[in-house]
């Protein structure tokens, strides 16, 4: 591989995933992409992403963005959005994934805000400052075993987060009946995944037609509810990959026709294979 000072990333692609012991567990990535197209996705926690190299363009928030070398990248939790190259060299970029529950926990513990974690408006965040700081937690993390240096920096980082760049969430309205109907649907998705379960069965859930149904789900919540279940799937995948079961297994229990269903879906979300995560995790 050629190491001489350029701006280009190594044409291959990589995604290197680990997972600190922070905070209760905190997934981080290491990334370099010039090909990859992530499909529409959404995550359990946050995206908070820095552009060590390149460009890249996503979706967020119902527009797309661009974020340049040396900016920050903000998703909310569950936000739909999507990412590719910005740039024919591609970008290169590492990223956590804090959960709500460990915002809200900071949150709490500093006083910062009355309604648990915080929503961040900006999708794309040009703060040199916070970027070095996010830098040095990246290196640190990658580099030190120093727990408290680690929990230190992080803590710092995020708090900064919050205070400079989210607001508070307002507390929603009472939602309609019709919203209520629309959540029984995304809770049933969530709490079983792999169920082999029908959009009339969802309907009937609802109390609602079947084409009312997939309008207001996909209104409420990015997705029809078909792409919300691959997405609940993926998450049970990921978590039954940590805990160390076998990828033959994860597919039959997530509700994937096979392995080479599992595996095109958790690539075109994660940027690599079920069986390169789960190698990763163990290394």
């Amino acid at each position: 591989m050629d190491t001489d000072n350029q701006a280009t990333p190594p044409s291959k692609e990589s995604a290197i995933y680990s997972y600190a012991q922070e905070l209760g567990g905190l997934e981080v990535l290491s990334a370099s992409y010039h090909h990859q197209n992530f499909s529409r996705h959404s995550h359990e926690g946050y995206t908070i992403g820095l552009i060590d190299d390149g460009a890249q363009r996503f979706y967020r928030t119902g527009g797309n963005h661009v974020a340049p070398q040396g900016s920050i990248i903000l998703v909310n939790a569950d936000e739909v959005h999507n990412g590719h190259s910005a740039t024919e060299a591609g970008w290169s970029y590492r990223a956590m994934y804090p959960l709500p529950e460990q915002f809200a926990q900071i949150s709490q513990e500093l006083g910062l805000s009355q309604h648990g974690a915080p929503y961040f408006p900006s999708p794309v965040v040009h703060d040199p400052k916070l970027a070095s700081q996010l830098q040095l937690v990246f290196n640190t993390l990658a580099q030190s075993d120093n727990k408290l240096l680690r929990e230190t920096l992080i803590y710092g980082v995020l708090t900064k987060l919050m205070a400079q760049h989210g607001k508070q969430r307002l507390p929603l309205d009472t939602p309609t009946p019709a919203q209520r109907q629309v959540l029984l649907v995304k809770e049933f998705l969530d709490d079983f995944p792999s169920a082999d379960v029908s959009l009339q069965d969802l309907a009937k859930l609802a109390s609602l037609s079947p084409c009312h149904l997939v309008r207001a789900f996909q209104k409420q919540f990015g997705f029809p509810p078909h792409a919300y279940q691959i997405q609940a799937r993926l998450r049970f995948a990921k978590s039954l990959i940590r805990n160390g079961n076998k990828i033959s297994h994860v597919a039959q229990e997530t509700g994937f026709h096979d392995q080479s269903h599992l595996h095109r879906h958790f690539k075109k979300a994660m940027g690599i294979t079920p069986g390169q995560y789960a190698k990763q995790l163990k290394s």
